[in-house]
Parts: C-alpha cells; sequence; structure tokens
C-alpha cells in the first residue's frame, strides 16, 4: 500500500521545465535555470526574479577548471544539489577533490559550497566565481533576443559584489557577499563583463570546508528580504516553513496505486512552491501559473487551478479571487485591453513594459478568466468558505457580469466573443491561445469575432452561480433574472453550436456565425459546466473518446481527422492534463462513469514516463504507437493546471460533490479497482477535515461538518430549467426555489 505523504523530502527530477540538461529550481516568483554543473552561462539560463534576470553568468572555476558534474538532486522544487569534481590534475587519472554546491532559491539565493578532499595530502585550492548580470526582462530571454544594456555599474567593496542597472526611475540591483570573505590576496575584480571573487582553500587530507554565497535583489533602492540569511540552518527559512505547514495540510492517500500515490504527492509540492504570497497580505496566497517562464499571475490558470484544488486548501480560491478582484479592470485602454469589470489575462513585472503583452505590466486580454471568476466564487460558496468574505466578493461578481453583457457579447446576440484591439494582443483569447488554435476541419483559420464553445458553457455556469447567491440572500428578482438568462443561453447554444450531422459540438462561431466545425477537446468543457442537453451528451462522449481524440494517455486537443491535426503542435493534437482533467469531470458529471475512468487512468500511467508528476502538456501519439508518452519539449514542469488535475481526477472519481449552504454532500465514489482499497484523509470543507474510506464493498465518509447530510449517490446534471424546493440555511425564510447547476 502506497500513500501520498509530504513529510519527507520528495525526489523531483531537475531536467523538467527547461531545455535538456538544464536544472530548474522555484519558489514563488522567483526561479533558477542552470545547468547540471550548477553553472549559469548566458542564453536561457540565469537566475530570475519578478520577470527580471539578476543574474546571467555565475560560474564556478577551481584551481582554473570549470567544475564537472556527477549527478544533481533536488530535494524540494526550491532546493538543489550539484554533485561535481575537479578535473584530474593533468598526470592523474582520477580527481580526489568533490564539489558539491547546494542551492537555494527564494527573493535571490544561496548557495553553500563544500570542498571535499578525498586525497591522502593537503589540498591547497583557488576558487573562484564570474559572476555577471544583463538584467534581460523574462521576454528577451524566452524568445532568445536579449539586448544589450548600457550602463550597466559593476561596484566591488570589501568582498561585496553589487551589479546595478538603472532605466528612468527605476533601478535593480543585485548584491553578493560571502562568508567567509573572498581572499585578500586574490581580490576581487571586474571588467566590462564580469565580477569575479576568490578564495585561497586549505583543505587538509580527508577533510571539507565550506563557503557560503547569497545572492541579495534590490528594486528601486529597495532590499527584497532574503529567504536565506548566512550562517542560519534553512530549516528555519520562509520557504521551508511554508513548505512544512503545507505538508501538515495537505491530503493524504493511502492506495496500491503506486503511480497514483506518487503522482499526487510530487503535485502538492509542486503547487506548495508555485504559490506566490502578498506582501501587503502575508496569509493570501494565489499560484503562478508555471516554471520557469510563468512565475506571475495569470487570470484563468489561477482560476482554474484554484478550484481544482479546493478539496487541499480552500483558501487558495479565496486569496485568488481577492487578489484578481483588486486588479480588475476600470477603465477602457485598447492597448492592455482593459475594460471595466473585466479579470486580467496575467500581470508582469518587467523594466521593459514595451515588450510585454499590451505593452503593460497588466494585460487584460482573456475571454474566460472573467465569468470564470464569478463561477469560482459560486463554487467556493459551494464548499462552504468564509460566508462574509465570500459575499463581500459579490460586488466584483457583478462587475464581472456587467463585463460579459455589455462588453463579452460584443454584438449583443447573447453569446461572448473576443477580438483583440491591437496588434499588440493576442490573437486568440481562450485557453487555446496560440495563433493557429481555431480553425475549421479543412485548416483554415476562423475569422474573429469567435464565440468559443466552452467560454459559453463558463458564462451559462457564471449566471447560474450568481442566481444561487441570490437566492441564498432571498432577492428573487436578481435570482429569476440570471436564471432566465441560463435558461436562454443553453437553448441557443444547443441550438447553434450543435452540429447534428457529426454528432458533436462545433468548436466555435466565427465573425459570420458560422460554426468552426473542428472536433476538439473543448466540447468536454461544456460538458463540465452543464449547459449540454442530456440527448446530445452520449455522442460527445463517444467522440471524446473515440480513436480520432484518445490517445490512451489522454484526449488530444484537436482530433487526428482534423487537417490541422499535429500531436507535436503546441494546441493542435497535443494532450493536455488540465484539460483532460475538466473533461473527466465533465463526462462524470453526465453519468459516463467508465469513460472518466479511462482518461483518470491514462494520465496516470502517463505520469510515470515523466519522473511521476505531469507536465504541462506532451504530444498526442497515440499509445498504440508509442508505448510512452512522447514529451513537448518546451512543456512547463511544475505547472500549476497539471499539478492541480490529479487531485481534480481524484475528486472525480470520488464524486465527491458539496453543496454546504444547503446542508448536503453528494459521495458516491466510482474508484478503478485497481486504486482499491483507498483511502483519503485531510479533505477540506467548510472548516472540518473529511476523510474517505473506498472498498470493493462500498465507501464511509466521516468528519463532514454538523448537520451537513451525506447523499450517498451520485449528483444529477440537472439543467438550469430544473428546479426543486431546498431547505435553507438559518436565516432564511420562504418557500424558495434553488436552481441546480
Amino acid at each position: 500500500m502506497s500513500e501520498t505523504t509530504l513529510d519527507e523530502d520528495v525526489e523531483i527530477p531537475l531536467t523538467d521545465g527547461a531545455a535538456a540538461g538544464m536544472v530548474t529550481l522555484v519558489e514563488g516568483v522567483t526561479f533558477c535555470i542552470c545547468g547540471r554543473s550548477g553553472d549559469i552561462r548566458g542564453s536561457q539560463e540565469g537566475l530570475f526574479f519578478r520577470d527580471t534576470r539578476f543574474l546571467s553568468r555565475f560560474e564556478l572555476v577551481v584551481d582554473s577548471q570549470h567544475v564537472e558534474p556527477l549527478a544533481t538532486h533536488r530535494p524540494s522544487p526550491y532546493a538543489g544539489t550539484f554533485i561535481t569534481r575537479r578535473p584530474p590534475r593533468s598526470g592523474t587519472v582520477d580527481s580526489t577533490l568533490l564539489v558539491v554546491r547546494r542551492r537555494y532559491v527564494g527573493n535571490g539565493m544561496r548557495e553553500d559550497i563544500t570542498v571535499r578532499n578525498l586525497g591522502r595530502e593537503t589540498a591547497g585550492v583557488l576558487l573562484h566565481l564570474e559572476i555577471d548580470s544583463d538584467f534581460a526582462g523574462l521576454f528577451e530571454v524566452k524568445e532568445g533576443v536579449v539586448r544589450p544594456r548600457e550602463g550597466v555599474l559593476r561596484e566591488v567593496r570589501d568582498g561585496l559584489v553589487r551589479l546595478t542597472y538603472r532605466r528612468g526611475g527605476e533601478s535593480r540591483s543585485v548584491v553578493i557577499t560571502a562568508d567567509p570573505a573572498p581572499s585578500t590576496a586574490l581580490g576581487t575584480t571586474t571588467s566590462a563583463t564580469t565580477a569575479t571573487v576568490g578564495w585561497q582553500l586549505v583543505v587538509g587530507a580527508h577533510a571539507e570546508t565550506t563557503v557560503s554565497i547569497q545572492v541579495g535583489v534590490e528594486m528601486d533602492g529597495v532590499e527584497v528580504p532574503p529567504r536565506y540569511r548566512l550562517g542560519q540552518p534553512i530549516e528555519s527559512s520562509q520557504p521551508a516553513a511554508q513548505l512544512a505547514e503545507w505538508r501538515a495540510i495537505t491530503p493524504s492517500v493511502q492506495t496500491p496505486d503506486e503511480r497514483l500515490a506518487t503522482l499526487l504527492a510530487k503535485s502538492a509540492e509542486d503547487l506548495g512552491v508555485l504559490r506566490i504570497f502578498d506582501p501587503d497580505h502575508p496569509q493570501r496566497a494565489i499560484v503562478a501559473a508555471g516554471a520557469p517562464w510563468f512565475m506571475a499571475i495569470f487570470g484563468r490558470d489561477s482560476l482554474i487551478t484554484s478550484w481544482m484544488v479546493l478539496p487541499l486548501d480552500p483558501s487558495l480560491a479565496l486569496g485568488t479571487l481577492q487578489t484578481l478582484a483588486e486588479l480588475q479592470g476600470t477603465k477602457v485602454d485598447p492597448l492592455s485591453e482593459e475594460q471595466p469589470g473585466r479579470i486580467l489575462h496575467e500581470a508582469r513585472s518587467v523594466m521593459d513594459v514595451e515588450l510585454a503583452l499590451g505593452g503593460s505590466n497588466i494585460y487584460y486580454g482573456s475571454v474566460d478568466a472573467t465569468p470564470l471568476f464569478v463561477m469560482l466564487l459560486g463554487e467556493l460558496r459551494r464548499w462552504g468558505l468564509a460566508g462574509p468574505e465570500v459575499e463581500a466578493l459579490l460586488p466584483h461578481a457583478d462587475r464581472a457580469l456587467e463585463w460579459i453583457t455589455k462588453y463579452g457579447d460584443r454584438d449583443g446576440d447573447g453569446f461572448v466573443e473576443y477580438q483583440r484591439l491591437t496588434d499588440r494582443g493576442l490573437v486568440n483569447q481562450g485557453w487555446k491561445d496560440s495563433a493557429d488554435s481555431v480553425t475549421f476541419a479543412t485548416g483554415t483559420p476562423a475569422r474573429p469575432p469567435i464565440a468559443l464553445a466552452e467560454v459559453q458553457g463558463y458564462v451559462y455556469a457564471a449566471y447560474l452561480a450568481r442566481a444561487h447567491f441570490a437566492r441564498e440572500l432571498g432577492d428573487h428578482d436578481v435570482a429569476e433574472h440570471w436564471s432566465a438568462k441560463a435558461v436562454e443561453l443553453k437553448r441557443r447554444f444547443n441550438e447553434e453550436f450543435w452540429l447534428p450531422d457529426r454528432g458533436y459540438f462545433a468548436l466555435a462561431l466565427d465573425a459570420d456565425k458560422k460554426p468552426v466545425d473542428s472536433l476538439a477537446s473543448n466540447m468536454g468543457h461544456c460538458l463540465w459546466t452543464g449547459i449540454v442537453d442530456e440527448d446530445k451528451a452520449p455522442s460527445v462522449a463517444a467522440h471524446l473518446l473515440g480513436p480520432q481524440m484518445f490517445t490512451g494517455f489522454g484526449v488530444r486537443t484537436l482530433a487526428s481527422s482534423m487537417e490541422a491535426y499535429n500531436p507535436m503542435s503546441y494546441h493542435n493534437g497535443s494532450v493536455w492534463p488540465h484539460d483532460n482533467a475538466i473533461i473527466a469531470a465533465g463526462l462524470m458529471r453526465y453519468g459516463f462513469v467508465a469513460e472518466a475512468q479511462r482518461i483518470a487512468l491514462g494520465l496516470i500511467d502517463a505520469s510515470g514516463a515523466f519522473g511521476g508528476r505531469l507536465p504541462e502538456l506532451f504530444c498526442g501519439f497515440d499509445r498504440s504507437e508509442f508505448a510512452i508518452p512522447v514529451p513537448y519539449p518546451a512543456s512547463c514542469s511544475p505547472q500549476a493546471w497539471a499539478a492541480a488535475a490529479p487531485f481534480y481526477l481524484l475528486r472525480t472519481l470520488l464524486r465527491f460533490d458539496p453543496w454546504v449552504p444547503f446542508r448536503q454532500v453528494w459521495c458516491a465514489p466510482a474508484v478503478p479497482p485497481r486504486m482499491l482499497p483507498l483511502r483519503v484523509d485531510r479533505l477540506h470543507l467548510a472548516g472540518s477535515t473529511v476523510s474517505i474510506a473506498v472498498t470493493a464493498d462500498g465507501a464511509t465518509v466521516k468528519g463532514l461538518p454538523d448537520g451537513v447530510e451525506l447523499i450517498s449517490r451520485a449528483r444529477p446534471p440537472l439543467t438550469a430549467s430544473s428546479v426543486r424546493p431546498v431547505t435553507k440555511p438559518e436565516g432564511h425564510t420562504g418557500a424558495e426555489l434553488a436552481i441546480e447547476s
């Protein structure tokens, strides 16, 4: 029996998230990409903080030679150990000098370099670090088009190195200190491109010595408090404490399925480290989209991720909503695509803001983040979290709904469309946001404005969520208004997006309201939100699990029969774990148990080829052709959606569906036999911790909040027009009706 516990370090492959041979370490908005020796040598390597590269060179030279890598190890996502050696001296066969670099990233970096003499006589060692920064923006580095920056100031004083770049009223600095201080005899030197610090070490036979280096960062002359200070134990650092706290609340899962156990453990670890904490609200966390290039706030990514991990930490959803509410659009700006009520696409911190999307640190060009915001707020209420805090966000939900009906529905036809406002924005603004991701079956690109199928589902669910809030508050007129809009949207969606001759939903409607007839995974999201008529669901399920779509490891983004299909593309035939987790939830919602299980098992099997974790995406080749999933070269890992997907799959298989305000929880596990017996502890619900034990004979649920009724059957996929009397929470009166969505 395997168990997912985070009480011990989890071994994580070091080559995920970067090119082959590179190592990625990440903590919050800090990440480091380097080679297997630990050296940083430009190109896409570096130490990054808030979208700026603070170190572009950090090379260790021992006795005038670069160290040779032997092995790498990452005990946690923010810490890496690089086991290296000095090459053998001239005339000798073996090296007798082991060099171990222990690196910790977070608000800068700390590195402890231990030199161990394995020889039989005392060794004299000359150790140098060659350091530089180009202060390049993240986008330049990612695209390989770094522009030289004139005026980088390199200062050396008393063994301290400071590199500074100023532009206008902004400045960025990196400060390097060491213990012990660099050797006076070697000094600290600078050139036009490099600063060098050195140490003369005397290491006895079979002895070792350690040099510790701290890399600090400053923003506009203000020091960013370092996560690790020289002389202090790593175990007492803030990242270690936060990770320990995260481990303590993470659900534990016992199962004989070792792949599932490993996958859940590593996913939980990744999610813990991808969290970004607001300095002004230290207890508020939001998940960054993924390492290495997306360690920032992304509206869509953060909303979907926090939805998926509600059983793990509901407060993450609340922090996400509060942060996005503070950044909600207030004005019309064509460049950034900001509009009143709109939820952002991404927020960046680059100095060279003209290189960012829309030429702004905040870009709003997302068609789906705004309805997802309202959806998540409604779901959070269903989980019974923080009633007053959730209700305080209702005005932001109303502003979001106003954006949907005024700006999102550009032509007043009831559907939400997108079209970028300038050539600085994204061509496609749904989750498949690459430029070639919305095409007809013939491969012809759709012409904007484009109404995506899944976005109509999100809007439908947002309308229902707002209706639920109104009914709870006894506001019948508001409830009926949004209920009626949901009913009408569902009716028209099933009429205008359905392709009766194909038996599936169109990917989108184009500028002429012509159905974009590609067979794509987007319609699985429509099952998830419940906008699909029940009589159409069997055909949708059959297509999603048919040979054109299902690879054996997951559902492709685009069917193999489509002209634009390419299994090695980003969105036109690849497999995305988060997409599949949503599809599985939609299938289970409509009662397609075996189909949902096939997707779950396929993804769990796929994780074995990626060191026990799921990457952002992988290629869409069929399992019958290649027995292991083929990696997508530029896939982020760890990545928030992918890390959250296993927990959403687990919730789907448990068929765990709470509605705490009405004191009801549905739970009717449909767990594949290979996972049994299954026990899940520390599921978080309305301030309680719930345990679920599943065997071949049935399930037991313990720890539900007081007064909450357990309904031991699957929750039916009722539509907006399906209403029933309900028992109201305390403080509510009247024979009210509630819509089940």
